[in-house]
């Protein structure tokens, strides 16, 4: 979409700025490109993927030890055999079954906000990347205008040389500049491949199968107050699984003190004496003598791994403020800038280039004050999308830490 108020040229330029036309009818949308990207992207399904089998964990969590039947027999004669067969049944102690299901909850919970936070990073990448293509097409239509500037000035430059109102120079020097244009323009077209690459990729698209991309570039992307921003960090995904980790390091080292209690195994059965004619109970109870092996290995290290997910998520929290804070300060750059060219820069810049071209027309100027108009002009425009990037890419960044 073109910048409705982009004062990018004069009037008398705009027809420059016109991309040509593309093969593909619809350009691709915001909504379009969020779409493909959670249908089609590998990461993304990994982490639904593992969301799910964490579900799976927690159901084998809860499930109770099978028993086991055991049939022996101690003599290969009919007549003297004796025929036993028990069945065991194993009791877990010491609350083992509770603190695995408690452990694969939380597992559970933290699948379910990397989940989210991956959501979130995706939704970010796809806006970034997404509006990146769409500065790249504005920064094609600058490039293609500015060669048009070039090719205006070289005629123009051509006339007066032999009109014999200026020097040769002046129109040699119109050809350096109509080649750095060039060079320019070609340069964005490979920008503009590269951003609608990088986009494709999202959904797994390595040769792009979109012309163009949808942005609308003439609002600039808000945020809200940094009071509102620092409240919302406190729920986002990655914060909270941070928090969940710390509970599951805890719940863990409950699992491992559990198992510091031996499991009973209680058998009962029936043994069929032949010899003696008659069938014997049998019963029997099994408990493991915690002698030498008391788990304590094991609740060292999951205490140690307990304190280290207080660490984690103490150096989590201060790294997601830090980087808010530097994407929030970015973000307000750009905008700033974005609006000061847009407002200040580029009218007063294009304003300069036409009255230098008339002025040359007229033989008041000479070349080099045109072709410094239209430099400053084409270093304008070349600033203000690059901080329309910087605005959109700092926005998506705020996005991401907070898991919107």
């Amino acid at each position: 979409m073109r910048l409705s108020v982009l004062p990018l040229a004069v009037a008398a330029l705009a027809a420059a700025f016109a991309l040509p036309a593309r093969t593909e009818a619809q350009p691709l949308t915001l909504e379009r490109a969020m779409s493909a990207a959670f249908d089609n992207n590998p990461g993304f399904a990994a982490a639904r993927n593992e969301a799910a089998a964490s579900e799976g964990q927690l159901t084998q969590a809860g499930v109770l030890p099978n028993p086991s039947l055991e049939v022996s027999v101690d003599d290969t004669q009919k007549a003297t055999r004796t025929t036993t067969t028990m069945l065991s049944v194993p009791i877990e102690t010491g609350g083992k079954r509770g603190a695995r299901i408690k452990a694969a909850g939380l597992s559970r919970d933290i699948a379910q906000r990397d989940l989210a936070a991956a959501r979130a990073g995706l939704r970010s990448a796809v806006i970034a990347a997404f509006f990146e293509a769409a500065v790249a097409q504005e920064a094609v239509r600058v490039a293609r205008g500015n060669m048009d500037i070039a090719n205006s000035a070289l005629r123009l430059a051509d006339r007066r040389v032999a009109a014999g109102k200026a020097p040769p120079l002046e129109s040699s020097k119109a050809q350096v500049e109509l080649a750095n244009a060039r060079i320019e323009a070609r340069t964005a077209d490979a920008t503009l491949e590269a951003a609608r690459r990088k986009l494709g990729l999202l959904w797994g698209n390595a040769q792009p199968d979109f012309d163009s991309v949808d942005g609308k570039l003439d609002a600039l992307p808000q945020r809200g107050s940094l009071d509102e921003l620092s409240a919302a960090l406190g729920d986002a995904p990655l914060m909270q699984g941070g928090r969940l980790a710390v509970d599951l390091g805890r719940a863990q080292l409950e699992v491992e003190k559990s198992k510091r209690y031996p499991d009973i195994t209680l058998s009962a059965g029936v043994a069929r004496d032949n010899e003696a004619g008659r069938n014997k109970a049998q019963l029997g109870v099994s408990i493991p003598l915690p002698l030498f092996d008391r788990n304590q290995g094991n609740v060292y290290a999951a205490t140690m791994q307990a304190y280290k997910a207080q660490d984690t998520y103490r150096e989590l929290a201060a790294r997601l403020t830090g980087d808010l804070l530097q994407a929030v300060s970015q973000f307000d750059l750009a905008v700033g800038s974005a609006r000061e060219y847009r407002g200040a820069v580029l009218p007063g810049a294009a304003q300069a280039y036409d009255a230098a071209r008339k002025g040359f027309e007229a033989g008041k100027f000479g070349f080099l004050e045109v072709l410094d108009a239209q430099r400053t002009l084409s270093q304008g425009n070349i600033a203000y999308l690059t901080a329309l990037a910087s605005a959109y890419q700092a926005s998506a960044e705020i996005d991401r830490i907070l898991g919107r």
